[in-house]
């Protein structure tokens, strides 16, 4: 078996798989030992607590209009790898993760596309007793059982808009399947850091920030908020794969703007992270 893609999460991936019949796709999606890998990094310290080895999924329900990796939405532009070959090489560097008070986040794409492959990673870490972190939408968060969300230690959950006009505009897809889910999360006691993406003239609106930022502090779990401005290192995806990107004339969030984002966070007792 080929080790899986490592690289940036920025690394242009394409049609990997693309020859590979739906039938027999959807039929190693369900079994849970095979999934499609966009790319790995190791040594993250951006992806939750501590120092991390990062898989990168493919699949994605949204369509979010600022996207940096809009390749990683087409499941087959990943490659075919082995949950064991994955497990594997976690446990290469299972001391260090640990020793550095890190572990292994699975993110995306969307992972939950990909539940049972996900469930089958976290089910390992979890038995060479590696942190887990799922950095998720939370769109599919239905896929996972009460017994399942138990098995990660925490999760990166992305609120992309509190206004589900806008929701829809910058997803194409409605904001209260992911609130159901962050509800869930709440009500099992699992531990969230919200991330939310600061785009100029989209999401910045206060009322928007502060929309979340209420919902947030009401769910007794949410534990850290990352508030991430805008970029535009995504940007040559877009034109690579002929897409059209609308937000190519917005200017990246300033500094003043993501603080007075996090200043709302806070004001309603959250931990908004500099």
């Amino acid at each position: 078996m080929d080790t899986p893609l490592r690289g940036s999460r920025f690394d242009l991936r394409v049609e990997h798989s693309n020859t590979m019949p739906d039938a027999q796709t959807n039929d190693l999606l369900r079994g849970g030992r095979w999934g499609f890998l966009h790319s790995e990094e190791t040594g993250s310290a951006v992806d939750g607590p501590g120092m991390r080895l990062v898989y990168w999924t493919t699949g994605c329900e949204f369509r979010c209009q600022y996207c940096h990796n809009p390749d990683t939405w087409k499941l087959k532009n990943g490659r075919l790898v082995c949950v064991d070959d994955l497990l594997q090489e976690l446990a290469k560097y299972a001391p260090f993760l640990k020793a550095a008070n890190g572990g292994l986040t699975v993110s995306g794409g969307e992972p939950l596309v990909q539940d049972r492959f996900v469930m089958q990673l976290m089910h390992g870490a979890k038995a060479l007793g590696v942190h887990t972190v799922l950095d998720t939408n939370g769109f599919l968060g239905n896929k996972l059982s009460d017994e399942e969300l138990e098995e990660i230690d925490l999760f990166l959950l992305d609120i992309k808009s509190w206004d589900p006009e806008t929701h829809l505009r910058v997803t194409a897809k409605p904001v209260e399947p992911v609130l159901e889910f962050a509800r869930r999360l709440a009500e099992r006691k699992r531990p969230v850091w919200l991330r939310y993406v600061l785009v100029p003239g989209l999401t910045d609106a206060p009322d928007n920030v502060e929309g979340v930022a209420k919902f947030c502090a009401g769910l007794g779990n949410v534990e850290r908020v990352d508030v991430l401005p805008f970029h535009q290192l995504g940007k040559f995806k877009w034109d690579q794969l002929n897409m059209k990107y609308e937000l190519a004339d917005t200017l990246p969030a300033t500094a003043e703007q993501t603080a007075a984002a996090r200043a709302l966070f806070r004001k309603h007792g959250l931990n908004a992270a500099e």
